[in-house]
């Protein structure tokens, strides 16, 4: 059985490997993004005409296998895919043995960028994606709650697609943690979407990209500088050096005075740093906003009112952030199925939880999910 309250904000699937082959409308389909194997027998996954990654596809997924084994190429991609990633039913009853009513949901290689300047190709690729994950949710009634993919780069075509999605029942959509052809996801050219959104009551979710281009591009010299930091910085570091950026940008440009209804989820990057942004945005504001950012309030009062943060399962500040951005804008997410999550993160959540008041566990559990996705 589950918990009626308790919605992790934070999961993924893992696209079967013919997902766009078999869903994308027939002229696009000879550049379907598909995984094959090169001359070398190694797989390798490919957008349109061009390969993004090669061996080591199991650690897109891998929350299941040992860590080291997921690059070593002898993994496939379909081996480092727990079938709760890509089957509705193996979802369902995950869901259930974590005793998680819902999760909401969001795609792995669907959230990379598409290395295309074929517009239509792009938007046929969201489409198809959009399409499988409605069926995928509607596989399994009340337990999926489905984020919307939509090419930004064709802002015509976003519109259309995200109309589409609210009617399919999607509950948010997807925002790119970076700049999008030198616009931020705030540029008034964007608008329409976010006024559909903010019509329909639903929040944009800036999750993390895993790279260090875009709006992280400053960690990329220490990322590769020597010694090399490893691994472990770029899991560390990626996820903030995205998404700090973005939601200074969007609050220091002014886009919550023009969208005050709007809500924006920070996914995948923790909460912790979210009192940090805050302090450090007033104070500079408070010095230096004569020159310039003509807010309406404090940079805070914006992330009090409209943005949230998606807690890791065991971070220590959940209370003090409970205390400092407010009792309705933390959540908490697994990160499942990827290399970085833990099947113990059900456990992990409540063990970070328990001290807290059970009206306070109860709301990052769920109830602030159930709220800020309009989820009955």
């Amino acid at each position: 059985m589950h918990e009626t309250s308790v919605i992790d904000c934070d999961m993924h699937v893992l696209e079967p490997a013919t997902l766009w082959l078999d869903y994308l409308e027939p002229g696009f389909r000879s550049r379907a993004i598909r995984i094959e194997r090169n001359a070398l027998g190694e797989e390798q996954l490919i957008i349109g005409d061009k390969v993004v990654l090669e061996r080591g596809l199991a650690g897109l997924g891998g929350v299941h296998r040992n860590r080291a084994e997921l690059f070593s190429g002898k993994l496939t991609y379909a081996q480092g895919s727990p079938p709760a990633a890509y089957d509705p039913a193996a979802r369902q009853t995950l869901l259930d043995e974590w005793n998680v009513r819902a999760s909401v949901t969001f795609p792995t290689i669907g959230i990379l960028p598409f290395p295309t300047d074929d517009q239509a190709l792009a938007s046929a690729y969201c489409r198809a994606y959009n399409t499988w994950l409605a069926e995928f949710a509607q596989s399994v009634p009340g337990r999926i709650i489905p984020i919307a993919t939509v090419n930004w780069f064709d802002v015509e075509s976003a519109i259309l697609e995200l109309d589409r999605c609210l009617r399919l029942g999607f509950r948010g959509l997807f925002v790119p943690p970076e700049t999008i052809g030198g616009r931020s996801p705030s540029h008034p050219d964007f608008n329409p979407l976010w006024q559909r959104l903010t019509d329909a009551g639903l929040p944009g979710c800036l999750h993390v990209i895993v790279r260090f281009s875009g709006a992280a591009s400053p960690f990329a010299a220490w990322r590769e500088a020597q010694p090399a930091p490893g691994t472990l910085f770029g899991f560390g570091l990626g996820a903030t050096g995205q998404l700090m950026p973005a939601i200074a940008a969007m609050v220091l440009d002014g886009f919550f005075d023009r969208f005050p209804r709007q809500k924006l989820v920070a996914v995948e990057a923790g909460c912790g740093f979210a009192a940090y942004l805050m302090d450090r945005m007033d104070e500079k504001w408070r010095v230096m906003s004569s020159l310039g950012n003509p807010l309406a309030m404090p940079p805070s009062d914006y992330i009090r009112r409209n943005c949230y943060f998606v807690a890791e399962p065991e971070e220590r500040t959940i209370g003090a952030m409970l205390d400092l951005v407010g009792e309705d804008n933390i959540l908490w997410g697994s990160d499942f199925p990827h290399i970085d999550a833990s099947m113990d993160a059900p456990e992990q959540i409540r063990a970070s939880l328990s001290a807290l008041s059970p009206e306070r566990q109860q709301r990052v559990l769920g109830a602030n999910a159930a709220r800020v996705f309009r989820f009955p």
